[in-house]
């Protein structure tokens, strides 16, 4: 701990391969954390271009969630524009095709994965956010299939979408979505942030706010180990603390195998985790594993850090 976090504090300046500028400082798992990167990052990026762009992880269920009710709140950050990523394989997954069939083509499967689409704009316009669709292009996704996607933003839900080529393309490929996002910022007046839940809340009125009014539970319940929590936390005097849930990325609910639209559902508190440091309360829901598997002997047995000097790195 003591060798990574030895020059944690120091933002990393990269590039990429089309030469623009990124700062890299954090980052983790929204599916367990918080998904964003460092505060630092961002008001730096912020200084050095007419535009900065962040990533939130995962889903927009959990990364923009976490970024737009955590992040943004602790740094008095206010973003103008969310784009939302989609492709046509996850639609299709969405709408019933198989992991192993989504890359082929499914028409009747794509539109009913709307669903999952339609629920995703709703959700970050509670917060106030103007929103952008990006269609990540694969190869094997069909113009039927991509138009469907540009005509149903467009027309049923009132979004712009442009088709982003960036990964076969580089940054040329990226361009229509890039000027997209730079004309609707331009011509949309902003809006200040609506969280979606206020800092006197309880902690369960923040689940639930988050829970059935963001994923669309029917209802929240606390196993045995959350109810002591509760009660632990409001000993401390810490309720004020913002929730980060732990929950599965594959969908709104805490089941990995529930697609598409899985409103009405139970939200199950298995756990609270208290993060002193960081200032907010993790809450795991359903069967999650925080921790990445590790060897028995993983290679931080080796590694140490004397006299300004690091071992074991390699």
């Amino acid at each position: 701990v003591m060798a990574l976090l030895s020059e944690a504090i120091n933002p990393n300046l990269v590039q990429t391969i089309g030469n623009t500028p990124a700062f890299i400082h954090g980052g983790p798992f929204a599916n367990i954390a918080h998904g964003c990167n460092s505060v630092i990052a961002t008001k730096m990026a912020m200084t050095f271009g007419d535009y900065a762009i962040t990533e939130a992880g995962f889903g927009a269920d959990l990364g923009a969630e976490k970024f737009l009710d955590i992040k943004c709140q602790a740094a008095g950050l206010s973003p103008q524009l969310t784009v939302l990523v989609v492709t046509a394989q996850a639609l299709k997954m969405h709408g019933g095709a198989t992991k192993d069939k989504m890359k082929e083509p499914n028409f009747d499967a794509l539109v009913k994965g709307m669903a999952n689409l339609d629920k995703h704009v709703a959700n970050l316009r509670k917060f106030g956010q103007t929103v952008v669709v990006a269609i990540n292009y694969y190869t094997g996704d069909t113009d039927d299939e991509i138009n469907e996607i540009k005509r149903h933003c467009e027309e049923e839900l009132g979004v712009k979408a442009a088709v982003n080529y960036a990964y076969s393309e580089g940054g040329k490929g990226a361009a229509a979505l890039a000027d997209l996002v730079a004309e609707t910022i331009e011509k949309t007046p902003s809006q200040p942030l609506k969280p979606l839940y206020k800092k006197g809340d309880s902690i369960e009125e923040k689940i639930e706010k988050v829970a059935c009014g963001y994923y669309g539970a029917g209802k929240v319940v606390y196993e045995p180990a959350a109810k002591r929590m509760l009660k632990t936390i409001e000993s401390l005097g810490l309720g004020d603390f913002p929730i980060c849930i732990a929950k599965t990325q594959y969908s709104f609910s805490t089941d990995p195998k529930a697609t598409g639209d899985t409103d009405g559902y139970t939200f199950s508190v298995r756990d609270l985790v208290i993060n002193a440091g960081a200032e907010m309360i993790v809450v795991i829901a359903g069967d999650i594993m925080r921790m990445p598997g590790l060897p028995k002997h993983p290679q931080a047995e080796h590694i140490d850090y004397r006299h300004g000097v690091f071992f074991g790195l390699s």
